[in-house]
């Protein structure tokens, strides 16, 4: 199993696609594991080398003690480019992933070439609602956060469509450890990069869902108007956009890597 030991936690990460294709380094949100890209790889793979890695907390990699910051997050995301011996890549995340991306565009500018933001803000919600969710998973643990989960990320024709894929992703969800999901609501509840963002010179694609109540197309149009080189893609679904259009948003990522970008 390939692992790399970062700062006070052991990643699980997995290569795959074209070994002499550019690199594309894919961050997952919270709750979720490296799965949740499994839609947009067939289409991914053809073209890039793609490295995938569970966040800290989540999926198969340690699970530390809580709480975790977001520099942690984004030197995990260092240790695993430096493990499989990339030295610069374009990176997608998407939430917490997202927010990664961006610390990692201020913080490390030349490990990365270009950016894809997806379903995700400068700031993400509150102080309030994160200490609210951090309560609840210890006082009650994941499972009302799994069962809740599918309504939060996935559209309700598209539930209705698929009830299979939202066993999988309950499932997901509940798998993940309490420690480590408590651990990343606290970078979200800490994080807020509204200052930082428009020193991001990298060009960037920013992803919204039309119908995402976890981070708003407003929210997420507001990262796009802050970042000094960007495009802009909003897409039919909820949070969970790299799945429920995972052939829309797999497309947009590689017209966007291979053409180039700018505001318009």
């Amino acid at each position: 199993m390939p692992t790399v030991d970062a700062r006070h936690a052991r990643l699980y990460y997995e290569a795959s696609g074209r070994p002499d294709g550019e690199p594309l380094l894919l961050s997952n949100s919270l709750g979720s594991s490296m799965e949740m890209w499994n839609r947009v790889l067939p289409v991914l793979e053809k073209e890039f080398r793609v490295v995938r890695y569970d966040t800290r907390g989540h999926g198969r990699s340690s699970v530390p003690a809580a709480p975790y910051t977001i520099e942690q997050l984004g030197c995990d995301a260092l240790a695993v480019l430096d493990a499989v011996g990339i030295s610069r890549a374009s990176f997608c995340g998407l939430s917490l992933g997202g927010l990664t991306g961006q610390w990692l565009a201020v913080h490390a500018p030349e490990r990365i070439r270009r950016l894809i933001l997806a379903n995700t803000a400068a700031r993400i919600g509150t102080e309030a609602m994160w200490d609210a969710r951090m309560e609840s998973v210890r006082e009650s643990g994941m499972k009302p956060i799994a069962a809740a989960t599918p309504e939060r990320w996935f559209t309700g024709a598209y539930r209705e469509r698929f009830p299979e894929q939202m066993e999988q992703i309950r499932r997901m969800v509940a798998g993940t450890e309490a420690e480590g999901y408590i651990g990343c609501c606290a970078v979200l509840r800490d994080a807020d990069l509204r200052a930082s963002t428009c020193a991001i010179a990298h060009m960037c694609l920013v992803v919204a869902g039309r119908d995402d109540p976890a981070t708003p197309p407003a929210d997420v149009r507001a990262l796009y108007t802050a970042l000094p080189s960007a495009r802009y893609v909003e897409l039919g679904s909820s949070h969970l956009s790299a799945w429920e259009c995972g052939t829309e948003f797999a497309e947009a990522v590689l017209a966007f890597l291979q053409e180039g970008s700018g505001h318009g």
